[in-house]
């Protein structure tokens, strides 16, 4: 069941890369306070391989303060601002 959790981005920064391989991994800051890793492939095209909240505060979802795999159901509201919003670009520039 998919609640009406809406992750907005607010900043991403790049944590680690091997440009060799195309292998990236982000830490994605939300508006709600929640801070996720995500890893990422960047051949042939981007596309998000994971992504896992950082146990910093409770889910926003399941309010479990301990490891839960909610943010998995919103791979896609992820992609699209980290895509459409140019997030990646920005982190690979810093």
């Amino acid at each position: 069941m998919k609640m009406s959790y809406r992750p907005k981005i607010t900043s991403v920064t790049k944590a680690s890369s091997n440009d060799k391989v195309g292998l990236y991994e982000f830490i994605i800051k939300t508006a709600d306070g929640t801070q996720c890793r995500a890893f990422y492939s960047r051949n042939p095209e981007w596309k998000m391989t994971n992504i896992s909240r950082l146990l910093k505060t409770p889910c926003p979802v399941c309010r479990k303060d301990f490891i839960c795999k909610c943010m998995e159901a919103y791979t896609a509201d992820f992609e699209d601002q980290m895509i459409g919003d140019q997030w990646i670009e920005k982190a690979i520039a810093e």
